[in-house]
């Protein structure tokens, strides 16, 4: 046992510090053929509808469970069921993560993205038509599990299409681009208005991009190597192999302080932006008006510079050291971003900080994840890692809701409790091998 240890050691040391060719000391971007950006394009559009789905539940929620509740927006039955379904939400996240990328290392990339796509465009159209909360709560599952399944199939797909010397900068660059999903989800909000059914409806244009796959995206050379290996033993292989199921579970739970630190903290945005007006005494109207745009427009913004930077950041400092930067970064920056700030736009300035760091690291995951499994594995142990870690994060949505809603708590000192998540995080990440430099294991 000790032997294989350092055998492995060993290999990996040599894979680090062996130096990269003259061919892959160039600009990350040079030399990268037109298919490799359709790949990047296809993968990442279908990852901004994926956060279109998400997102057009949490803008329209109020409303529609208001609907179909025949309550007031603010009563308790619909804070209740908003819970309620956003918890089924990250189950079927999970369960679909594992279970599309098992369909992608089984029967190859395309096939499985083309399914996970058809799968949340129409569950998600279908929502227009539900009729009662458990209507939207079935829906919601399985629109969960294309979502879920999409990112594990398109994670895998930009690792194993861009070269070494690329890679983390392009996966980057895939996870980034959810920002534009939250965008495209605020427009169609505000385009429907309180027309809850027709923002879901707009859900059914992804199916489009199904063609565009079918056409145009074709299997990559290693996957293709892959299925006519005689290695194929399938997701057992997590529990039977002790490298790769370590791997896993440390993955899973480094995803599940990143998801926690999003739900926990970085959404207490616009509650302390709100807070912040309440206590200059301005009108309860117009602080939820100010408090929505420092959330969804100013604090985005920081997020979304943050996730574009994470993938040069991981190829700067490697993966490992770029997670621990980013997360001590949010344990630094989040008390000043709560106790600092004497105005609202003082907060307005420390928001998108906040953002930046706490939001950022998220992309970092699209480039880590995959790097940790061989092709046969990798879009199975990326999508369980990435949401796998949805369930454990669910369970701190809990204790975070406990501790906001203590009497006498501050909602300042219980967002910076919250933060401390992250010296978990480090002590995980320096558990993770590194892998910048490695080629990808077939």
């Amino acid at each position: 046992m000790t032997d294989d240890r350092s055998s492995e050691t060993s290999v990996v040391a040599s894979q680090v510090s062996e130096p990269l060719p003259l061919e892959e000391q160039r600009a990350w971007y040079a030399g990268i053929t037109g298919y490799q950006w359709l790949v990047l394009l296809v993968a990442s559009a279908g990852w901004i509808f994926d956060i279109y789905e998400n997102q057009i539940f949490v803008l329209t929620r109020t409303t529609m469970l208001s609907d179909l509740l025949n309550q007031p927006g603010n009563s308790s039955d619909v804070k209740y069921y908003s819970d309620s379904i956003n918890s089924v939400f990250l189950v079927g996240g999970a369960v679909g993560g594992v279970l599309f990328g098992a369909i992608a290392d089984r029967f190859g990339r395309t096939r499985s993205m083309i399914l996970s796509i058809l799968v949340y465009s129409i569950f998600t159209a279908l929502t227009a038509a539900a009729q009662s909360v458990w209507h939207v709560a079935v829906l919601r599952f399985f629109v969960a599990m294309g979502t879920g399944g999409e990112w594990a199939v398109a994670a895998a797909l930009v690792a194993e299409t861009f070269p070494r010397r690329a890679r983390a900068q392009a996966s980057g660059i895939f996870h980034a681009s959810s920002v534009l999903g939250v965008v495209a989800a605020g427009v169609a909000g505000m385009l429907t208005g309180s027309n809850w059914r027709m923002a879901f409806l707009l859900g059914l244009g992804p199916a489009l991009l199904v063609l565009v796959i079918r056409l145009f995206i074709r299997e990559p050379e290693r996957m293709k190597a892959a299925s006519t290996a005689p290695e194929k033993h399938g997701f057992g292989e997590f529990w039977s192999n002790r490298k790769y199921r370590r791997h896993a579970l440390l993955g899973l739970l480094l995803a599940a302080v990143g998801l926690a630190g999003y739900w926990c903290v970085l959404t207490a945005g616009g509650d302390l932006a709100r807070a912040q007006l309440l206590r200059d005494g301005v009108d309860l109207q117009t602080a939820e008006r100010k408090a929505k745009f420092a959330y969804s427009i100013v604090q985005t913004c920081g997020v979304g510079v943050g996730l574009f930077a994470m993938g040069p950041l991981c190829a700067w400092l490697g993966r490992r050291w770029a997670f621990i930067a980013m997360q001590a970064a949010s344990i630094i920056i989040t008390p000043i971003t709560c106790f600092a700030p004497q105005s609202y736009d003082q907060l307005l300035v420390m928001l998108p900080i906040m953002g930046f760091f706490v939001g950022g690291m998220h992309a970092g995951y699209a480039v880590w994840f995959p790097e940790f499994f061989p092709t046969r594995l990798r879009a199975t142990g990326a999508g369980l890692c990435f949401n796998g870690g949805r369930l454990v994060a669910a369970v701190m949505l809990i204790v975070s809701a406990s501790l906001k809603a203590r009497p006498g708590m501050d909602l300042r000192m219980a967002v910076t409790i919250l933060s401390l998540i992250y010296l978990i995080g480090i002590v995980i990440a320096l558990l993770l091998p590194e892998t910048h430099g490695r080629a990808l294991e077939d």
